[in-house]
């Protein structure tokens, strides 16, 4: 199939997106973040042993905002996407998450992987994201080793203090059900 310059363009344009996605969270730049998505995003995480649900910006960037916070040191990698255009201003993604998230307040390491499902909707010539949803494919979770050493830490410096953060458990049921 040959794919037209602005097809091109706008796989482009949605790679991009994503990648802005990763890298606001993992720095905490909420600024960045508050421009990804449509103001009616819709949100499912389903995890080994959680899973988040919630919808509109607001909602969104407050999820973000207390899940990455100073006492977090996080690492997403977004690879592989299939992207594919559904309209002339709307498109889905599939892509493999590779991630890494330190808990340092409770001294846990989870990694894994996940397959992540978004819609996408271009509005005003931008696109952001409509939807996003993960499922977990690996989920590690082990307690932190007592001689690790965290060299760097960004969010130590740009993520939420304790004093700053708000309850976010109304978003997430916890447990394998």
């Amino acid at each position: 199939m040959a794919y037209s310059l602005q097809e091109l363009s706008d796989f482009e344009d949605i790679r991009t997106l994503k990648h802005r996605y990763f890298r606001g969270i993992d720095t905490a730049d909420l600024p960045l973040l508050a421009t990804l998505f449509t103001d009616d995003i819709s949100v499912e995480y389903r995890g080994g042993g959680y899973k988040v649900k919630l919808a509109g910006r607001d909602n969104m960037m407050d999820f973000l905002a207390n899940s990455f916070h100073s006492g977090t040191a996080p690492m997403h990698h977004g690879h592989m996407p299939e992207i594919t255009l559904t309209g002339a201003d709307e498109a889905e993604g599939i892509w493999y998450l590779e991630d890494i998230f330190i808990n340092l307040d409770d001294q846990l390491h989870t990694s894994g992987s996940a397959i992540y499902r978004d819609k996408y909707r271009r509005e005003d010539g931008v696109w952001r994201i409509a939807r996003t949803e993960y499922d977990r494919l690996v989920e590690v979770v082990q307690p932190l080793d007592s001689k690790l050493q965290i060299t760097a830490h960004w969010l130590a410096n740009t993520g939420r203090k304790p004093h700053e953060r708000t309850d976010i458990g109304h978003f997430i049921q916890w447990g394998n059900g």
